[in-house]
């Protein structure tokens, strides 16, 4: 049965193969900058965001045109720390056998080969950086992904040799190879669950609708409802942040279970673009005077509670508010795909599966993150009201 599942903020794993228990922290002077293809961020099993968060310091973003844009800018203005790629190919150091004499930016490009390879021939600018290379000295551990060739490794094990070589010891990142074993471990587990499954002689039975996440219902009081609204102006523009994520304008929460809610709208972190208010369905008078993100930050800590999960409908919201540094280390559903998967099909936008299901409009919040957050709470009490 094909059940909607909970999802870590921080690991983006369901609940029940988070890896967050695993993960180390271990600071380096080399710093290191992960340029992820977009079809590698869904992927379960990459190791990009796990290294990323065992290494303090290190940035994550997610594209496939990076010159002239503010994370290169950024990744190659370091005077102090000079940017070089992690990139085999000819002219390319043996990063094992001469390492550089001072600390590095190392930008990692996240991505199968074909990825990979899109990604610097798109981008000439990273492309004529220093190149580093080494070659692993065990096979890769990666038991549950096929490498192109034996000599290839995993995201995380390549940073462990490389970060090992440029800091002149070798086995201080091993550490981070245990989140890496416990997600194989976990994830050879669940092939082996399945193959059993698939192995029944039993007729198949019907097809039952998935129960809602148990979360939902049982802990029903402490779900915050949330929608996030930004400055629209469109990807590749220089005013967006650096992970190419247009700045968080209106945050919106709600609980359904009893109408509480959170509005907070931010000091723009730059000139808006174009019909922002109007998009947002805001006055302009609102948007300009809006909190700074440490204001924020602090009002958000006071309204959530330790238990409270967070629900969106889709994770855009959720990435919204990754990008002003607030952590997101508590659970969270995706409605949207909770909805998916009971019915089969998709349900499309808040606003659009709010009518199909008839329901009357309860804005949480003047503006449209207030509508949208109005009807997701509207919608969850529906569900948890239908599957009672």
């Amino acid at each position: 049965m094909n059940e909607p599942r909970v999802v870590c903020l921080r690991c983006r794993r369901p609940e029940r193969v988070c890896f967050c228990r695993h993960l180390v922290s271990i600071p380096s002077r080399t710093r290191v900058v992960f340029l992820q293809h977009p079809r590698e961020r869904n992927m379960a099993i990459g190791t990009a965001r796990m290294a990323s968060l065992c290494l303090p310091g290190s940035e994550l973003h997610t594209g496939v045109r990076w010159d002239g844009s503010t994370v290169m800018d950024r990744a190659t203005g370091d005077a102090t720390r000079p940017a070089a790629v992690l990139w085999p190919g000819a002219g390319a150091i043996d990063v094992m056998s001469t390492p550089p004499p001072g600390p590095i930016t190392l930008v990692v490009i996240d991505g199968t080969w074909s990825q990979a390879k899109k990604i610097v021939r798109a981008n000439p600018g990273l492309a004529a950086l220093p190149r580093y290379a080494f070659v692993p000295p065990a096979p890769s551990e990666y038991r549950i992904r096929k490498e192109p060739r034996d000599d290839y490794v995993s995201t995380i094990e390549a940073l462990v040799y490389v970060l090992g070589a440029l800091e002149g010891d070798p086995q201080r990142f091993a550490p981070m190879l245990v989140p890496f074993r416990a997600m194989i471990d976990a994830q050879i587990e669940h092939i082996e669950r399945l193959r059993h499954r698939r192995g029944r002689t039993t007729p198949r039975p019907p097809r039952r609708v998935p129960p809602i996440p148990p979360v939902l219902r049982e802990r029903f009081a402490e779900v915050v409802c949330v929608f996030g609204d930004a400055n629209g102006w469109p990807h590749g523009s220089p005013h967006r942040s650096a992970s190419d994520l247009a700045c968080l304008l209106r945050w919106v929460a709600v609980r359904p279970a009893t109408g509480e809610a959170f509005v907070s709208t931010l000091a723009p972190r730059g000139p808006l673009a174009p019909g922002t208010a109007a998009q947002l369905d805001l006055d302009d008078d609102v948007l300009a005077c809006g909190e700074d993100v440490s204001t924020f930050a602090s009002r958000w800590s006071a309204f959530l509670r330790p238990s409270d999960v967070l629900c969106v409908w889709g994770e855009h919201s959720l990435r919204l508010l990754a990008d002003t540094g607030i952590p997101g280390d508590r659970l969270a559903v995706d409605v949207r795909r909770v909805v998916a998967t009971r019915e089969s099909r998709r349900p499309g936008s808040v606003e659009q599966y709010h009518a199909r299901l008839g329901l009357e409009e309860e804005a949480a919040a003047p503006g449209r993150a207030g509508r949208r957050a109005g009807m997701l709470a509207a919608i969850l009490r529906d569900l948890v009201a239908r599957t009672d």
